[in-house]
């Protein structure tokens, strides 16, 4: 089974934008919005291939069906490192909007943090943990996660290095940041939240720590 999988169904709500070529290769981003059940949208960055939508483009207002997997790159914005969480689309299609929102992410990592476990404004157990996930050519895509609960409690609990196998959806969330200043800014995170996690029995050899960033 892949150790990386997103499969998404939503609105398109952004123009599509250039973001890089590589080995001739053009590659752009736009906007999907995906409805939960409490009616709140996730705003996820989507990464695409010029070769996929050549015919087709992307057009605000469609339903569109993607799969893929969840790649990070870090970007230097303003002096600082910022992680960008986004879904490189390997399949996407247009397809009927019946109000079906799908927002279903597989990962098999290792968790390359110590866990943090702190407790919501609405007094919830969350537990924040950073999966690094391998992919192609040494490459790892460093994945925030959150887990809730139960699931908060046993995840507060893991060893940095242990490898998981979790479930859950990509989330966006808007905050806001206190600056040095007295001025405060608001910033928008990406995560995993998970439904489900779990061990699976796997040493972390020192290798996996030095692999690459994503991009």
């Amino acid at each position: 089974m892949e150790s990386n999988i997103a499969q998404l169904c939503g609105v398109v709500i952004s123009q599509l934008e250039f973001s890089h070529k590589t080995y001739g290769e053009i590659f752009y981003t736009f906007v999907l919005g995906v409805e939960r059940r409490s009616g709140y949208v996730d705003e996820i960055n989507i990464m695409v291939s010029e070769r996929l939508i050549y015919d087709m483009p992307p057009q605000i207002n469609e339903c569109m069906e993607i799969k893929g997997q969840v790649r990070t790159y870090n970007e230097i914005v303003n002096g600082k490192n910022k992680l960008n969480v986004v879904v490189f689309a390997k399949e996407i299609y247009h397809c009927e909007d019946f109000g079906y929102h799908e927002n279903y992410i597989y990962l098999e990592g290792f968790l390359c943090k110590t866990p943090v476990k702190r407790t919501s404004p609405l007094g919830r157990d969350i537990c924040d943990m950073m999966l690094a996930v391998n992919r192609m050519y040494n490459k790892s895509d460093y994945i925030p996660c959150i887990a809730w609960g139960r699931n908060a409690g046993y995840g507060q609990q893991l060893a940095v290095g242990t490898k998981l196998a979790v479930e859950g959806r990509l989330q966006s969330r808007e905050y806001k940041k206190k600056l040095p200043d007295g001025s405060v800014e608001l910033r928008k995170a990406f995560e995993v939240s998970l439904l489900k996690l779990e061990e699976v029995e796997e040493e972390w050899t020192e290798e996996e720590t030095q692999e690459g960033g994503g991009e």
